[in-house]
């Protein structure tokens, strides 16, 4: 029995801090295939992106945001490091269709310890992309 004081049901949405939101529109959208969802008339630009029940919300670099893209504390991007997933059909086959289109890659797909398959990639800001195939 759990006794929490609070159940969360999911995670709702990650927030990210872009420089150019039309980069980061080609990348989410053109490139992993993410729709663009209507965005409430806030005061300062941004854009929000959908993939099943995942929202990332971007939210464009300005002087009352944090900085934009990967922690400038952090000396080394990597998968072992901040990072989101996305879950893919075939991890394996997005390392070579990402590669066959000149995109680097931090981690090429790999197999984790439990059988899943995962691949890691940066956005235009440099937050570190995980697509990663579940066990099924």
């Amino acid at each position: 029995m759990n006794t929490s004081p609070i159940q969360v049901r999911h995670i709702d949405h990650v927030t990210l801090i872009v420089k150019d939101v039309e980069a980061s529109r080609r990348f989410y959208v053109g490139l992993l295939g993410m729709q663009e969802v209507p965005r409430p008339a806030f005061s300062f630009g941004g854009a929000w992106f959908q993939a099943g029940a995942t929202l990332i919300h971007l939210i464009a670099e300005h002087e009352q945001s944090g900085p934009a893209g990967y922690p400038v504390e952090v000396l080394v991007r990597s998968s072992r490091n901040h990072h989101f997933a996305f879950e893919v059909d075939d991890a394996r086959v997005a390392a070579e269709k990402l590669k066959s289109l000149g995109i680097p890659l931090l981690d090429d797909a790999k197999l984790r310890p439990d059988g899943a398959v995962q691949v890691f990639l940066t956005d235009p800001d440099h937050h570190v992309v995980e697509l990663c195939t579940s066990v099924r």
